[in-house]
């Protein structure tokens, strides 16, 4: 794929092919001050100025231009120019009026495409756009790329992506920035990290579990942890998941995939923070060393874990995770995770789950996710609900007899490796798209990134000097 650096450009008045942008509302005005020939085109071509359409004008000569339908064309969102990326031919593009804004993000995405395992990828040139805010080009280009990293790992097959490979791409994430990159495994990670060995120790060699840790900044700025679920398979283990609950799961490692991005976005903005990216990276497998229902796990925190359900492993590693995350103080721990069905069931899949442990936090988070039109959600840490996962035989089970609540209990899992007075936000996302949209084909994909990165620029950008 062409660098999506490539496919934004300061407009300098270089050649380029004009769009003019319409929606429903404007689109009869707009149309009687048009020529008769592109009134003539506009009706051949069934164009009535709704969202993602476009009709093709002709020019006086040889030359053409387009009209796009959006859903306001006085208030560009991030999508509305995707559609036009995708279907428009090779060349260069500029708005006849205004800006892009924040359509560009949509515009790059347009582009994006995992085909490494076909034959023949459907290729065609870059569409390049032109905009007149060359200062707004690096922040979205970033973005971009942020979002292309966590598709492109969340769709690699699990048999391309186990936690030797996820450690590949974070220490490629952490190359540019001289980020350090650890990997803690073996006897180590058995004597440090008990839940993720016992999570991770029916798989092959080969395939062995880890935590993978990346550390980055002046160690003189405020501490930001980010963790992210690294299941790189999930067979549910022992209590072993349906051929059909079995399909996805190599998008188990969405959480990894939405934490690298974020951390990338991170290093790549030189955020004034000192940043502590980890991953518990897993294969969640059968056989003789499995971890079995009834076992009780001891976890890095000191507390006792009475496995309930094999299939219940992210909140085990993640448990682990948080752990070593609280060790530095950091000022704020986000985790990502594809944690739980039951989230899916309550929000689908287009808005994640948020829990946070401070109202502001969260006040903030949402606030962001309306913004850049990436919505979250927040569902409550009711605290009651910790007797739906409690152990007589050990300090609490990582899951109990209860359908109820099981985003919520979940989380009240997590939080429990959370120290008191630490700001904290989980996110239960999908991390995956059934079906295609525009600037978002079907397959991986980075639901809530955006919202948490706004949230994270808006509160660590301005002590930049």
């Amino acid at each position: 794929m062409t660098s999506l650096a490539d496919l934004l450009q300061p407009d300098r008045g270089q050649p380029a092919t004009a769009l003019h942008l319409t929606d429903k509302k404007s689109f009869e005005t707009w149309l009687k001050g048009q020529p008769g020939r592109v009134r003539a085109a506009v009706k051949a071509q069934g164009f009535k100025g709704e969202g993602y359409q476009l009709a093709i004008l002709p020019g006086e000569k040889e030359d053409w231009s387009a009209v796009l339908g959006v859903a306001d064309a006085s208030a560009l969102s991030e999508y509305c120019l995707a559609k036009a990326a995708e279907l428009l031919p090779e060349g260069a593009y500029r708005l006849a009026e205004g800006a892009p804004g924040p359509a560009a993000l949509g515009w790059l995405l347009g582009h994006y495409a995992f085909d490494r395992f076909k034959k023949e990828p459907k290729t065609k040139g870059p569409r390049i756009l032109l905009t007149p805010e060359p200062a707004r080009i690096e922040d979205i280009v970033r973005l971009a790329e942020a979002t292309a990293l966590a598709r492109d790992l969340v769709n690699l097959p699990a048999g391309d992506l186990g936690p030797a490979e996820l450690a590949d791409a974070v220490k490629a994430a952490a190359k540019p920035f001289d980020a350090k990159v650890t990997i803690t495994s073996g006897k180590e990670l058995a004597a440090g990290y008990p839940m993720v060995h016992a999570v991770g120790a029916a798989a092959t060699p080969a395939r062995a579990p880890r935590l993978i840790e990346l550390e980055w900044g002046n160690p003189k700025h405020p501490v930001i942890a980010i963790v992210g679920k690294g299941v790189c398979f999930d067979s549910g283990g022992l209590d072993i998941k349906p051929a059909a609950g079995m399909r996805l799961m190599k998008k188990d490692m969405g959480g990894a995939a939405h934490a690298l991005a974020l951390a990338q976005l991170v290093m790549a903005s030189r955020l004034p923070v000192r940043l502590h990216l980890l991953i518990p990276a897993v294969e969640n497998a059968v056989s003789a060393e499995a971890f079995r229902p009834g076992d009780v796990l001891k976890s890095r925190a000191g507390l006792s874990v009475e496995i309930g359900n094999t299939d219940a492993e992210g909140r085990l590693i993640l448990g682990d995770a948080l752990t070593r995350a609280a060790e530095h103080e950091p000022e704020l721990i986000l985790d990502f995770a594809t944690l739980t069905g039951a989230a899916r069931v309550a929000l689908g899949p287009d808005l994640p789950a948020l829990f946070a442990n401070d109202d502001a936090l969260a006040d903030a988070l949402l606030a962001a996710g309306t913004r850049v039109s990436d919505p979250l959600w927040r569902m409550p840490l009711w605290k009651p609900y910790e007797e739906l996962f409690a152990s007589d035989i050990a300090d609490f089970a990582n899951a109990g007899d209860s359908a109820f609540a099981g985003c919520v209990t979940a989380a009240l899992f997590l939080q429990k490796f959370v120290p008191e007075g630490t700001l904290w936000a989980h996110l239960d996302t999908f991390a995956w798209r059934a079906s295609a949209k525009p600037g978002r084909p079907k397959g991986g994909d980075a639901v809530g990134l955006r919202a948490v990165w706004a949230m994270v620029q808006a509160r660590y950008a301005h002590r930049m000097g």
